[in-house]
């Protein structure tokens, strides 16, 4: 038995979301979806908000949702009936989010860090030491490596254990 969607194709809520977008002023926005779950964040007056929806939150609440693009759209459409209470003064949008919790702001990984294969900040020298070996083994010249990589490895380690070193100071 096939199972049906509920809203139309995803490709029209995203151009949609672009529309509903502008209409709030928002400076910047992005989304997502995959099978359980969507999340649309965008950027207001120097903030970022985000609003997740995912099927188990939608049949807790006894809505039949099945696909996450689903989700998608819900998110979108309660956004446009926002927009829409906004332009009709009825609801001010300024009023509405400061009473949201504004999402933190991203920290940039430096380059150096990127290199070593961190996505995030290391807690800890071990952290960095432990990378830096598994890479070294694979990138060393005596192994097949390219000298100026391993310099670049090497040089990336270093400026990592300062970083951190001056995080823990």
């Amino acid at each position: 038995m096939a199972v049906s969607k509920k809203y139309g194709p995803s490709q029209d809520y995203e151009k949609k979301l672009g529309r509903v977008m502008e209409r709030l002023g928002a400076q910047e926005h992005d989304w997502n979806w995959d099978r359980h779950s969507s999340w649309i964040k965008f950027k207001y007056k120097g903030n970022w908000y985000q609003f997740d929806y995912t099927l188990d939150m939608a049949r807790a609440k006894g809505k039949n949702l099945t696909f996450g693009s689903d989700c998608f759209a819900k998110i979108v459409l309660t956004l446009e009936r926002l927009a829409l209470m906004v332009e009709d003064g009825i609801y001010d949008l300024q009023r509405w989010v400061k009473d949201m919790k504004a999402l933190p702001v991203a920290i940039e990984i430096p380059s150096f860090l990127k290199y070593l294969g961190f996505v995030d900040i290391p807690k800890s020298e071990d952290e960095i030491k432990v990378k830096y070996k598994d890479m070294a083994k694979l990138m060393h010249p005596d192994k097949g490596g390219n000298p100026e990589d391993f310099k670049t490895l090497n040089d990336s380690y270093e400026k990592a254990l300062a970083y951190i070193g001056k995080k823990e100071a």
